[in-house]
């Protein structure tokens, strides 16, 4: 079959990760699979993307994606909405199915204009992303949250990344409260990260003191405020009070991740973190790494002593499990998707959303360097047994067979 995914930004985030492996696999069940997108930067996006794997068109590019630092919703939305009109009118593609995230409103327009299947991926409502903290950003939103959910619930079939996003669109969406709600966990296609580690000069560390590395501590996220990378630092600075004069040389913190320079928060916040390193004097504690590559990241992961993911109430993550591939234990915050993912006490620690619980998960790694590779082990066989690719692979093509069925 004929697969396009329609997605308005091709970068390096969760979502984009999951629409990719999305594709790789359906490509590994045999099916023809393009994407369509807004924005495809080459120094910003997955390899698979910009290696022939699959063909991408990038068209729309020149709508911005905010005026002034405002407007980003409705400009994410003309965007998805150009892309639909493309696919229709320009491209020369006729998909079987379309797979489109994100942003729903472009569902009307590709039903109205193709006889494809359309599949939507929720990775969580947009309307619970935004805050209202003002009269006029609650009536901005008003049209485009109804929007939202009327558009939604015009796809073929809707699935959703985790159990903890599906309980949360039905209470979001009172309309579609019975609407058939399909979970599909994200996947890793664990072929690249085999091939990675089979080649360990290729993987690129940062400059980390050798003496720093004995205890090295993660956080990968994009540069966003929601994602609470400020938890990790404060975790740090509260282990400097725990750990002995000589453990405390042996330790560094890697906050690595997503980071556009398109986009104003991401410039914003990583601003705010590095005066946050310098007012606790942890500038030689703290190395940042933005838009790391796949091998930086499979480096770091393989070489840490624990991830610190802190992001609260997060949708599916991941990140978890990446980490429990590569062996590392989670410290993460124990609301939403990890807790369908992290093993508390086997795989990692799940944990209160606050520097002193973290720090006291981080001190037993420390006095028991044992207890990192143990968890390590049991969270490599966790994702092998619940989230390999190939179930993810299967589950995937199932569906997509079932709707033209």
């Amino acid at each position: 079959m004929q697969v396009v995914f329609i997605h308005p930004d091709l970068g390096i985030g969760g979502g984009e990760r999951l629409v990719v492996d999305a594709a790789l696999a359906l490509k590994k069940k045999g099916h023809r699979v393009s994407f369509i997108t807004a924005h495809h930067d080459h120094n910003h996006c997955f390899e698979e993307t910009k290696d022939g794997s699959f063909s991408v068109t990038t068209v729309g590019d020149w709508i911005p994606v905010n005026v002034f630092g405002s407007f980003h919703a409705v400009l994410a939305y003309a965007k998805m909405v150009y892309l639909a009109i493309y696919l229709i009118l320009l491209s020369r593609l006729k998909p079987d199915v379309i797979f489109c995230d994100q942003v729903s409103i472009c569902v009307p327009f590709l039903r109205l204009g193709t006889s494809a299947k359309i599949v939507f991926y929720c990775h969580f409502p947009d309307k619970l992303l935004t805050k209202r903290e003002t009269f006029l950003k609650w009536l901005y939103r008003k049209p485009l949250d109804w929007l939202e959910e009327k558009t939604t619930g015009m796809a073929h079939l809707l699935l959703v990344n985790s159990h903890f996003t599906a309980k949360t669109f039905r209470t979001a969406f009172l309309s579609l409260k019975k609407m058939e709600t399909h979970v599909l966990h994200p996947s890793l296609n664990t072929a690249n990260f085999d091939r990675a580690l089979q080649h360990p000069a290729k993987l690129l560390e940062p400059k980390i003191p050798p003496s720093s590395r004995r205890f090295m501590f993660l956080s990968i996220n994009r540069f966003e405020r929601k994602k609470n990378l400020a938890l990790a630092i404060r975790a740090l600075d509260n282990l400097r009070g725990e750990v002995t004069h000589e453990n405390w040389k042996s330790i560094h913190l890697v906050i690595a991740g997503g980071y556009d320079e398109r986009v104003k928060e991401n410039v914003d916040y990583y601003k705010e973190l590095q005066k946050l390193v310098e007012s606790m004097q942890l500038r030689d504690k703290v190395t940042f790494c933005r838009s790391i590559q796949s091998s930086q990241k499979m480096a770091l992961l393989k070489s840490s002593t624990a991830v610190l993911y802190t992001p609260d109430n997060e949708h599916f993550g991941i990140v978890p499990v990446e980490a429990m591939y590569m062996q590392t234990p989670v410290i993460a915050v124990n609301t939403g998707g990890p807790r369908e993912t992290v093993v508390h006490n086997e795989t990692g620690f799940l944990c209160d959303g606050d520097a002193e619980h973290f720090s006291s998960a981080m001190l037993r790694l420390i006095q028991k360097p044992m207890l990192s590779k143990e968890m390590g082990a049991k969270g490599r066989e966790r994702v092998l047994k619940n989230f390999s690719f190939d179930n993810f692979a299967n589950t995937l093509n199932g569906i997509i067979q079932s709707i033209l069925t």
